[in-house]
This record gives C-alpha cells, structure tokens and sequence, in this order.
C-alpha cells in the first residue's frame, strides 16, 4: 500500500511489543499498552489497520465520534460484535450498560491463549465525552485488561491531550509506551514518488508528508504538474485535507482559526498578527496563540544566540497547512468555479519566496540530524538569528541551548533557489552578519539547492546531503 512507504519502523515497533505480549513469562501481566498520537490525517489509524491486518489474530477496532456517551457505547459494542475476537458474540447477548461494565466485559471475552490486539482511536473525544474516562481505563487495565495477553492500542489527534494522558498525575501514568507518528520524511517522499533530492524537498514543503495528498501525487511528476491538476479539482486531498482538520480542531474556536490564518498569510510578529486578524486585543490573540501553540500548530521562536531577546516570532509548523493557508484558502472560490489555472499561475508567481522562507526549518533540521560530521560538530540546538528591523539575519545558528546559549558552534545561510549558487556576495554578507554578533572566528556554513562558488566556507551542504540525513 503506498500509504505505508517509510513506515516500516513504525510497523517493526508494533510488531516488537506484540511479541512482547506472547513471549510473557508465568507471573508477568502479559498485557501491554501503547499510545499513539500524531497530526490529524497523518495515517495514524491506517498504520494501525496495516499492523493489525499483518497480524492476522484476533483483533477489535473501535473508533469513538464524540457523540454522547450513550451513542458511543453502543458504537463500541458494535465494534466488538464485528471484530474477529472468538466470544465476540456475548456483546450481542448482555450489552454493558456503562463503560466501566464495557471494558470489563471486554477483557472477559479476550482469549487467555493466544495474543489479541485492542484498538481505540480518538480517545481524546471519550476523554471530553465520558465522565472520568482516565480513571475508568485505569481500573480497567490494572484489574482486567493487563492480565489479558493482549496489545491495548490508544490513538489520539489531540497531541497535547494525549501527552497528558500518561503524564504525571494522571490515572493511566507509566502504563503505556508512547510512539509519535510524524509525516513522511523527505526522502520518504521522496521513495515514495520517485523524486530525486531537491524536488523531494519541494514534494515535502507541498504535501507536508500527509501520506494521503502524496498517494495523490502522480510519480516522477513535478511539482507544477502535480498542482495543475490537484487545483483543478474542487475535492482533492490537497484542498479539502487541511479544511477537515481545522473544522476538527476549531469547532467553536473562529478566532484561533482567524490568528492562524494571519500567521499562515506570512505575518510573523505579534503586532503585524494582531492588525492581520482584525485588529484583536492584546489579551484576545495571548489566548489564540496559547491554543495553537498548545496543539503543535504554531511556533513560538526566540533569536538564537548568547544574548537574550524579546523579539519572538510565530510560524505555522506544518508547511502543507502553510501553503494552504498561503494559496488555497483565499482563493477557494475560484478553484470551486473551476478557475483553478488562475491558483496555479499565483503560486507559480510566489512559489520561490514562499519557498525560501517555509523551507528554512525543514533544512536546519536535516542539518541537525546530518551533524557531526568532519567538519562541524554537533549542536544540541539549530535555530537562527534575527533583529528587530531585520537588519542582520543568520539562517542557520548551531549552539549547546536555546533560546540564551552558553556556546556557539556555527553560523550558516540558507540560499534555496534553481540557478543561483551560493556566491562571494553571499559570503560577504554571512561574514558582515557574524561579526555583529561574535567576536569568535565561528566557522562558517552553506545550506545551498544549486551548488557553491564562494571560497572561505568551513562547509557546504546541497539537497543530496541533506536528504541523507532523513535516510
């Protein structure tokens, strides 16, 4: 299945902990828990759903909706009806009436013989729904379930609730393994559509790794291609896919959506999105931001270097939510009446700013997990720099802490474009740029898609290294 290119890690670990249930010793709880988070859309479930079809054991799927409590009781023993667990049947026969009856009757039908997997998606809407789910999930693990050899799966969609889920003080601590599922990497996109290295990080920036806009990409096509057809269609991944997960995440919440946009329109500065969003208090876009910050959809970003600074920025930290936001959202109405050729032409014109910008921390990333190498070290932290005018800005900072570090190891510039290698000027002006914040003769560095022609850099790294860093 397309959707599983890269995933094979992902699918390896599932695999080890299912062995780990059948190979318990006497006097050991056979039971073992994992909880999965990870993005809206990000095939967390369709991984699951692989795993379990490979296992080929007895397994039950339930899905929760955040219908009332009554409804998704009866949802769930649906889903144990229609699972391929041996008493299944007894569900049919006595229905729980609560979930605490439902989980216990759950672990009464689980075959003592043989491994069974369980799965729960979406356990942040029964957490909402269901009056002390935590603790009702607990008891039922500690008393029941655990004895069971069986692999409890929880996924959720909501990171933050699901980190707290097992956190410190919450009934389910230490009770599960936890796995973050993340986008395809780039050179899983890459694999995954044929893509050589630079065209891979475009296919990354596009998609933002959703594995279900890359099924959508046609192999070997480039990006240009892929869009002219994806924007000529009114209900394409590409469009409806960061629609869905808004609308999942926002319910009642216009104004976070409303701030959201304004940082995915480009604006970066706590100022510029407040006029950009309406023209908010100060006290209003605090409590947007705590909540985008809080679900992993937006960046909060200090200068990194040995001094301390105030100018934060935002940034919105999926980049196909980003390009979404940027050339999709406002101008729906013209895709819809199919005057998707007029979309295209406008990234066209904008795709190489746009680009630059959104591309900067996927590459120091890359460049993160590459290092150490025979010229640089490794830094604990890769970030950037920047003044408030913008008068200086250094790409790439390397340094042992964020965002005050004790240490700078390196500085670099990021230069991203088809024809136009990283040259003298370039080097003048990164030269011009350390010296306004180090006296240290801090080795020097390129992070360039068409190659270097300046002398004096301690390192240059192009699409094919980075890519590497991913493998």
């Amino acid at each position: 299945m397309v959707e599983f290119v890269g995933r094979q890690r992902e699918l390896a670990s599932l695999g080890n902990l299912l062995a780990k249930v059948r190979r318990a010793t006497d006097g050991e709880r056979p039971g073992r828990c994992l909880l999965m988070r990870g993005r809206r859309r990000i095939g967390k479930s369709s991984l699951v759903e692989a795993f379990v079809d490979q296992a080929a054991g007895p397994a039950m799927f339930f899905t929760a909706s955040g219908a009332s409590t009554d409804i998704e009781l009866e949802s769930f023993t649906e889903a144990v009806s229609a699972s391929t667990l041996p008493d299944r049947d007894v569900f049919a026969e006595a229905q729980p009436g609560n979930w605490s009856a439902a989980l216990r009757q759950l672990a009464g039908i689980l075959p003592d013989d043989r491994p069974s997997i369980v799965v729960i998606d979406e356990v942040p809407y029964l957490a909402e729904r269901v009056d002390a789910f935590e603790g009702i999930l607990q008891r039922a693990w500690d008393r029941e379930l655990s004895r069971k050899p069986v692999l409890l799966i929880l996924i959720g969609s909501d990171l933050s609730m699901m980190e707290a889920l097992s956190s410190y003080g919450r009934p389910f601590h230490q009770r599960g393994t936890e796995m973050v599922l993340g986008p395809l990497t780039p050179a899983e996109v890459g694999l995954m559509l044929g893509l050589e290295p630079a065209a891979a990080f475009d296919a990354a920036l596009v998609t933002g790794g959703l594995p279900l806009i890359c099924a959508a990409w046609e192999p070997g096509s480039d990006v240009d291609t892929f869009l002219e057809r994806e924007l000529a269609d009114p209900v394409s991944p590409l469009l409806v896919s960061a629609e869905r997960s808004l609308a999942a995440e926002f319910p009642e919440s216009a104004m976070a959506a409303a701030v959201l946009s304004a940082i995915g329109s480009g604006e970066r500065t706590f100022t510029n999105i407040a006029r950009a969003a309406g023209g908010i208090s100060h006290t209003t876009l605090t409590r947007a931001l705590d909540v985008l910050i809080e679900k992993r959809l937006v960046a909060a970003e200090l200068p990194l270097s040995t001094t301390p600074s105030k100018e934060r920025r935002y940034r919105v930290t999926d980049p196909y939510l980003r390009f979404w936001l940027t050339f999709v959202k406002p101008y729906l109405p013209e895709i819809e009446r199919l005057r998707g050729d007029i979309t295209v032409g406008r990234v066209k014109a904008g795709w190489t700013s746009w680009r630059g910008r959104t591309i900067e921390p996927l590459l120091r990333d890359s460049l993160a997990r590459l290092l150490p190498d025979d010229t640089l070290p490794s830094a604990p932290v890769v970030g950037s720099y920047w003044t408030r005018s913008n008068s200086i800005e250094i790409d790439v900072v390397g340094a042992d802490r964020a965002p005050v570090a004790r240490e700078l190891f390196f500085l670099g510039s990021i230069k991203w474009l088809e024809r136009s290698p990283f040259d003298d000027h370039d080097m003048l002006a990164l030269q011009r740029h350390r010296a306004a914040v180090t006296q240290e003769p801090l080795p020097l560095l390129a992070l360039s898609r068409s190659g270097v022609t300046a002398k004096g850099l301690a390192a240059a790294y192009g699409p094919d290294d980075l890519i590497r860093a991913w493998s």
